[in-house]
């Protein structure tokens, strides 16, 4: 295949999702699991995870906040309760 093919290839829109991501199995998840407990056990992982749990447990939308913005902040909590909740497994 020739190098201009192949570019064309590689940049031409796709149908469905850019990328897909396999779903974790029982062992893998354990190893991730340990991974995120390494990360955020070190000094400046702990930093993170306080400035992470900072902007996102810490902050509080106005009364007539849009639905859009309280989705959005809710997405992010989920995503760090997630990230806590992985490395707390994987500390055990």
């Amino acid at each position: 295949m020739s190098l201009k093919k192949t570019i064309r290839n590689l940049i031409r829109p796709k149908k469905g999702p850019a990328f897909e991501i396999p779903e974790p199995s029982r062992m893998d998840l354990r190893a991730i699991e340990q991974t995120f407990a390494r990360l955020f056990s070190t000094e400046d992982g702990k930093k993170v995870l306080s400035h992470l749990a900072g902007i996102t447990f810490m902050r509080a939308a106005a009364v007539d906040a849009a639905d859009e913005t309280l989705r959005h902040l809710e997405g992010q909590r989920a995503l760090m309760a997630t990230i806590m909740r992985l490395t707390e497994r994987g500390r055990q």
